[in-house]
């Protein structure tokens, strides 16, 4: 699985926030590694120099095989926050979505 981490000019993509990201989605879609074929992830500080609560947005694209991609996204406090929140809500909308066909089969 590719994962490509995307952001407008308002956050800087550190190698390290980029490992987080990889590692974060790694470790919540592995059981959905064989298929997908990549995921793409976008961050986007929607206040861009201005703090305020939960302005750090992530939302991530997973494309399936075979199926339309999945997407979800999630606000909060910090990046940190907003890319474990998009992963997980990730996770669940592809475990619903994969079951389904699944069981559809």
């Amino acid at each position: 699985m590719q994962i490509l981490v995307n952001s407008n000019h308002s956050v800087d993509v550190t190698s390290q926030l980029e490992e987080h990201v990889k590692a974060t989605v790694e470790s919540e879609l592995e059981r959905f590694d064989d298929q997908l074929t990549r995921v793409e992830v976008h961050l986007n500080d929607e206040n861009s120099g201005k703090s305020g609560p939960q302005d750090k947005r992530c939302q991530m694209e997973a494309r399936v095989k075979g199926h339309e991609p999945i997407s979800t996204s999630h606000k909060a406090d910090s990046l940190v926050l907003a890319i474990d929140g998009a992963a997980e809500k990730l996770s669940h909308a592809l475990a619903h979505a994969l079951d389904k066909r699944q069981n559809h089969h």
